[in-house]
């Protein structure tokens, strides 16, 4: 939720990098004679700003990616993490970035968290040579969590409870300009309940107009969904971790309408989180626990590119692998990272605290 986990997520402590995400070691697979590749893992990349936690990744592709992190500042690389310019938004330093959508490696648009007017919103078209804030909460109760996408027009971003129901900004052109959406078709907020502002993955889209918003803090952790870019919604219970402003769910990856990821826990390292993750299948409706579920919280999860069954879930403590689509997670690294994105073209980024950024290697 983003008053809580931002006063308190930055003390949170780091680790290192990940290692080997298949089942047998790479030697194994190799014919006699033959040197032996290296396992796949990440591979540490230079952000050159080892002062900033990013928490706002989208992965463009194995070249392009961006970040957005504290202190105002947004990285772009289109050499693979080689380099990295900063094209922060001028003015910004005094703003928490914590989500960034990227239409490409020129075109993205990234969200600023906080209360009243710390909440913004900036677009660029020319790879962050230029930004345009296309909003500025006016609301002293608002608070912006996260912002999602169907296409290159149409996305929303979502505030923690106002009166007590989830407030809505939509947008039908790229992020030029936002509205309010009406509550009518908003369940009411629990007690307690709201969004966190963990990894930018608090809300997301598959397909044209289905979304889900992941939410804590309250009684239950819940997952709730819209059909219709969020004029309505429903609400799920899940058996993530709940009942403390601490403990929810913090990511959720759909990689169809169907067939979901939900990721989180309790953030605090001297708490545990038994159940940090669970699936569905049928769009959110219903959510089971894993079988064998992370050790810790997580609050970063994506899917493999083309796979049914595999994804990666990020978080303070390390990297976890699932191979069956949720139903068992196995660490494969002890490292800390925030966020998680894959490309379409199998490009896999993750970033972090302390400037931290890697790709993928395999």
């Amino acid at each position: 939720m983003g008053r809580t986990f931002w006063a308190v997520a930055a003390t949170v402590v780091a680790g290192a990098v990940l290692a080997a995400l298949t089942a047998a070691p790479a030697q194994a697979r190799e014919p006699r004679g033959r040197a032996a590749r290296p396992a796949p893992h990440w591979a540490p990349k230079d952000s050159g700003a080892p002062q900033v936690r990013f928490r706002g990744l989208p992965a463009v592709s194995r070249s392009a990616a961006w970040l957005a992190g504290t202190a105002g500042t947004v990285l772009r690389t289109t050499d693979g993490g080689a380099s990295w310019r900063d094209v922060s938004p001028p003015g910004a330093g005094e703003l928490q970035f914590r989500d960034v959508e990227a239409f490409g490696a020129r075109r993205a648009v990234v969200l600023a968290i906080g209360e009243g007017e710390a909440s913004r919103v900036y677009r660029t078209d020319d790879g962050g040579t230029t930004w345009t804030e296309t909003f500025r909460n006016t609301g002293a109760r608002a608070f912006y969590d996260c912002m999602a996408f169907f296409d290159h027009r149409h996305g929303l971003a979502v505030s923690d409870p106002v009166d007590g129901r989830f407030r809505i900004l939509s947008t039908k052109d790229g992020g030029r300009s936002w509205t309010v959406l009406p509550d009518t078709g908003m369940p009411p907020a629990l007690d307690g309940e709201a969004g966190f502002a963990a990894s930018g993955q608090c809300l997301v889209t598959a397909g044209a107009k289905d979304v889900w918003l992941a939410t804590g803090g309250a009684a239950r952790a819940r997952v709730l969904h819209s059909a219709d870019r969020g004029l309505t919604w429903t609400a799920a219970g899940t058996p993530v971790p709940a009942g403390d402003p601490a403990r929810g769910v913090f990511a959720l990856a759909f990689r169809d309408r169907a067939h979901g990821l939900a990721v989180g826990g309790d953030y605090r390292p001297d708490q545990t989180s038994p159940q940090a993750a669970a699936r569905t299948g049928d769009g959110g409706r219903h959510w089971s626990p894993a079988d064998t579920p992370p050790p810790a919280y997580r609050s970063g999860v994506t899917w493999l590119p083309h796979s049914r069954s595999a994804a990666l879930a990020v978080g303070l403590t390390g990297t976890d692998l699932t191979t069956d689509g949720g139903r068992t997670w196995r660490t494969v690294d002890t490292g800390s990272y925030d966020t998680v994105d894959c490309a379409s073209d199998g490009g896999c980024w993750a970033a972090g605290e302390q400037g931290r950024v890697a790709i993928w290697e395999r």
